[in-house]
């Protein structure tokens, strides 16, 4: 574990952080400290220190910590929200020694379950049998502000990274069920063990849908209606949860090169291509590629590379007029 020191999981209340910790914690030689600069206490509720650094030390010189932190066994990390100390952030951010964990979550799902945990004082659950819920009102004003404390946290992440040419690896609440995902954080952090299961022990609370969350369901629906619902995941998540356009990707019969089509594209040319490249024909490129079917032909082509052809915006919007008026 060569590559860092010690890492840190930016992420806040009700995005998966706790499942996300208990995860990291299952592989040898990781170990992940809870919220360790949590202004009201140090890594856990009712916990008193960490690594022998007390609160009071810790709130005095963060520093300490940090290479508590850094000096102990394994690689061990913790995890930070946008209210703990602004210190810290400093000194992580320009550590390239540190590795950066980014967790995010749909805004409005996580803001929901965070009123309801403060309604229900149930943060954790173990046993679905003990499980609390109750129906919250939204507030578009407080959601408003929750939303651009939360994407100016973010997005101050990314350009900091980006200024200081470094990078850190994005999970999305959604991956947090996906065992590679978590295998292939743990092979970021330079831990090359990998784990067959999750650890299953924290139970997702509220699972049903959000009309039953929320009583004033429509209220907030009209209030979601006024702000840019591409934007609510720009806190920053890349690309919107949908399926890309796998279906139309078509790559060389035999070469590793993928090519991902835009519309009014000049795939009659650029498949031609693609099979004189490899001493066929146009027919012969693969096509039709489905979620398995492209994660099959990535890992049986290393060292793969995917591109497109975008043309002149002249060309393509002409291109475009043509395909609509033909199709009535």
């Amino acid at each position: 574990m060569a590559s860092f020191d010690y890492f840190v999981v930016f992420a806040e209340m009700r995005t998966g952080s706790n499942f996300l910790e208990a995860n990291i914690n299952s592989f040898e030689g990781l170990s992940c400290l809870g919220e360790a600069f949590n202004p009201h206490f140090i890594g856990y509720p009712e916990n008193e220190k960490i690594h022998g650094i007390t609160q009071k030390q810790r709130d005095a010189d963060p520093n300490l910590l940090i290479e508590k932190i850094k000096a102990a066994d394994g690689l061990n990390g913790f995890r930070y929200f946008n209210n703990h100390d602004p210190r810290v952030l400093d000194i992580c951010m320009s550590d390239r020694r540190c590795a950066k964990i980014i967790l995010t979550r749909n805004p409005v799902e996580s803001f929901v379950s965070w009123k309801i945990a403060a309604a229900t004082g149930q943060w954790k659950l173990t046993n679905m049998n003990h499980a609390k819920t109750e129906q919250i009102t939204f507030e578009p004003r407080e959601f408003e502000a929750h939303l651009e404390a939360l994407q100016s946290f973010q997005v101050k992440l990314l350009n900091t990274s980006q200024r200081l040419g470094q990078t850190a690896f994005y999970v999305a609440y959604e991956d947090l069920q996906d065992v590679d995902v978590m295998n292939g954080m743990a092979e970021y952090l330079g831990c090359y063990e990998r784990i067959a299961s999750l650890d299953k022990k924290l139970k997702k609370q509220n699972p049903m849908p959000m009309s039953q969350k929320v009583s004033s369901f429509s209220a907030m629906e009209t209030s979601l209606a006024r702000l840019d619902r591409f934007n609510l995941t720009r806190t920053p998540n890349f690309e919107p949860r949908r399926g890309p356009m796998i279906p139309t990707y078509i790559a060389a019969p035999k070469s590793a090169l993928l090519y991902m089509p835009l519309k009014t594209g000049p795939d009659e040319t650029i498949c031609d291509w693609l099979g004189r490249l490899d001493d066929a024909g146009a027919d012969d490129v693969l096509r039709d590629f489905s979620q398995g079917s492209i994660r099959k032909w990535m890992r049986t082509h290393p060292g793969h590379r995917s591109f497109t052809v975008l043309r002149h915006p002249l060309a393509r919007a002409r291109g475009l007029l043509s395909s609509y008026f033909a199709n009535g």
